[in-house]
């Protein structure tokens, strides 16, 4: 006998919110993330007559619905992705810009900085762009497996495939994120040693001080600014873009800080107007990431002011 679920409102409440981020780790926008949980929770009444706790707890009942939606969703596109991760490098930091609103690109999630490290961890920028970049069935199962462990054999049921078809992808989506040197449990650095670097390049940025920016770069490091095509990598590109953008759009610059995605930023303001949300990852003191998201969408995530 099936022992279905008395108060359903009860039950599911407790795993909301890690339902919501499975889903944007899945879909790469807030927005398309609490449509599919919404549309999760709707599929679950619809079938609480039907759930048997015999069979599985109501966490991993709930995770298998989820992921079903987010894969329905993805049936018609691919993951949203970074400039960076499918674009040609710009050698140029002069060029023309280039819009890509043809594409579904990433949209940030806001996060409170005080969660748990592991939960921002599993939020990180870097992460997500990476896993929008498998196909949808490889992310599927490389979060089942790996983040909720899920046996095989209960994520094959759940896809609807068979082991051996849920190893395979398990084993190309590891190989995927370690060519990207991406772990998938890697948790965030401390949220007050990401915000003390972070403090330091929006003085500079306000300043308008090129130099004091740099000084805080990694060699490594990538600009990228979706909804364009236009991204950058190293120090002097990304240095020759700040001068430019200090020439061609003045130096009457404002910032607030925000958190998104486990990492500090800041809401930038030109002459008083909302500009763009610009979020940084931090690593050992040095800023490897820049991700500047200039669609007015993004400003809206945020409790902002309207002017500065």
């Amino acid at each position: 006998m099936a022992r279905v679920l008395v108060d359903f409102d009860a039950a599911v409440a407790p795993h909301r919110r890690e339902l919501l981020v499975h889903c944007y780790r899945m879909l790469g926008s807030p927005f398309d993330a609490e449509d599919a949980l919404q549309e999760t929770f709707v599929r679950a009444w619809r079938a609480a007559d039907r759930y048997d706790a015999e069979r599985a707890s109501v966490r991993t009942w709930l995770y298998r619905i989820a992921t079903n939606v987010c894969l329905s969703a993805l049936a018609s596109r691919r993951g949203r992705p970074l400039p960076s991760g499918v674009g040609e490098l710009f050698e140029d930091p002069d060029a023309p810009f280039v819009p890509g609103a043809e594409v579904p690109w990433l949209v940030p999630m806001p996060v409170d900085p005080a969660v748990a490290a592991s939960e921002r961890g599993r939020l990180r920028l870097a992460l997500i762009a990476a896993l929008q970049l498998l196909p949808a069935r490889q992310r599927a199962v490389l979060l089942l497996r790996e983040a909720l462990e899920l046996p095989a054999a209960e994520v094959a049921d759940s896809l609807e495939m068979t082991t051996a078809a849920v190893n395979s992808a398990l084993q190309r989506a590891r190989a995927r994120l370690g060519q990207a040197r991406i772990a998938l449990d890697d948790v965030a650095p401390p949220a007050a040693e990401q915000r003390a670097v972070v403090d330091r390049y929006v003085s500079a940025f306000e300043r308008a001080d090129v130099p004091a920016i740099t000084a805080l770069l990694a060699e490594e490091v990538i600009l990228e600014m979706p909804p364009m095509w236009n991204w950058y990598a190293g120090v002097p590109a990304y240095a020759g873009f700040m001068r430019r953008v200090y020439r061609t759009r003045g130096t009457r610059w404002d910032a607030t800080p925000v958190w998104a995605n486990g990492e500090a930023g800041f809401a930038a303001y030109l002459d008083g107007r909302p500009h763009s949300v610009q979020l940084l990852t931090v690593s050992h003191g040095r800023v490897v990431r820049a991700s500047v998201f200039a669609d007015p969408v993004v400003f809206g995530l945020f409790d902002l002011p309207a002017e500065r």
